[in-house]
This record gives C-alpha cells, sequence and structure tokens, in this order.
C-alpha cells in the first residue's frame, strides 16, 4: 500500500464508529430504586473482611462468610430500618489452613462452643445514602454494642434470581478484649478493623 492511500485508510479506521458492549450494571445507586419490604441477606455475596496487625511486620486479613438473616427497610423511613444477621464461625477464611484451624480452637474463637456470631441492630441514623447503624454484636459469647457506618450501594433486579436486591457496605472497629478474644496482646493488635459488603435479596 502506498504511504498516500495507507493515512487514508488509517484516518478512515479512526473515524469510524466503535460498537459498544458496554453494559449497565444491573444496581444502580439509586435510593428510588428500593422497594419496602424485608429481605433475605444472600449468603453469597454477602462477607465481613478483618484485619489485624500482627507483631508490627505485617496486616492479616481474613473473611467471614455463608450468612443468615434478614433486612426490613423503608426508603421513607429509613430510621426504621432492622438489620438482623448471623454468620458461621465455620465460615472463617484465611489464606493459611494451619492459622484457620488455630484461630478456630479454644484459645482464641473456639468454633466448637460458640460456633456463631449475631449482628442485631437497635437504633438507626440515616442520612442521604449513609447510615451509622448501631447494634448488639454477640460474638465469643460476649455481647457488646457495635456500630457500623454504612454506605448505600445500589439496587435493582438481579438478572440471575430476578429478586429485587439492594446491596450495602459497612466498616466498623472492635477490640478483641472486649469479647474476650485477647490472646497475644500487643503482638496482635487488639483492634479489629472491619468492612462489611452485604446484598439482600426480597
Amino acid at each position: 500500500m502506498k504511504p498516500l492511500s495507507f493515512a487514508l485508510a488509517a484516518a478512515l479506521l479512526a473515524a469510524a464508529p466503535v460498537a459498544s458492549h458496554a453494559q449497565e450494571t444491573p444496581g444502580v445507586k439509586d435510593v428510588a430504586r428500593v422497594a419496602a419490604g424485608t429481605y433475605k441477606v444472600d449468603p453469597n455475596h454477602t462477607q465481613v473482611i478483618w484485619s489485624v496487625d500482627h507483631m508490627g511486620f505485617s496486616t492479616l486479613y481474613g473473611a467471614f462468610g455463608q450468612p443468615s438473616g434478614s433486612l426490613t427497610l423503608d426508603p421513607k423511613a429509613p430510621g426504621d430500618a432492622k438489620l438482623s444477621i448471623e454468620f458461621p464461625i465455620s465460615g472463617l477464611t484465611v489464606t493459611s489452613e494451619k492459622f484457620a484451624a488455630h484461630l478456630k480452637t479454644a484459645e482464641l474463637l473456639d468454633a466448637a462452643k460458640f460456633p456463631k456470631a449475631t449482628f442485631v441492630s437497635t437504633k438507626v441514623e440515616a442520612s442521604g445514602d449513609t447510615a451509622k447503624i448501631t447494634g448488639d454484636l454477640t460474638l465469643h459469647g460476649v455481647t457488646k454494642p457495635v456500630t457500623l457506618d454504612a454506605t448505600f450501594h445500589g439496587a435493582g433486579a438481579n438478572p440471575m434470581s430476578k429478586a429485587e436486591t439492594v446491596g450495602f457496605s459497612a466498616t466498623a472497629r472492635l477490640k478483641r478484649s472486649d469479647f474476650g478474644l485477647g490472646a497475644f496482646v500487643p503482638v496482635v493488635s487488639d483492634d479489629v478493623d472491619l468492612k462489611l459488603t452485604a446484598a439482600f435479596e426480597k
């Protein structure tokens, strides 16, 4: 191809419209899309990620999954929302099998004696697409108040299940020692940072 012809072909290709294969996500961050009612937690897309400082050398991460529970809400009265969720300790996941086994022993979580953790909301203070959700967290046989800083993520119909779905994210910090889990403090930090991602289906 002559240089001029090559340049013309390149210009035509650059100017040609490109077919778009992008699709809109089913969930949209629009509170108007939230339908009032009671939702069940989606256990396959809800998890709690936790992290602790390990000896000042690194940050260790783990997760709890496969929860059950419900969320009742009305977008016209967000302060009246009710959340109840339960995580099985058996759903604990970390990258090391040996570490996971140690975490479940009586020295730490004692999964045999305390097989689940629960959170039940007692107060919701909503503002726009954020909320402070205060509730009772029961972990390792101890119940303490914990506040979640939550953010609305999106709502819409799940194309797979056809169910109306809402999603949220949240963060919180708690002390292990408050729940009788203070082993190895301060070598392993007493503070535990939590990050939650949750989906609920109607």
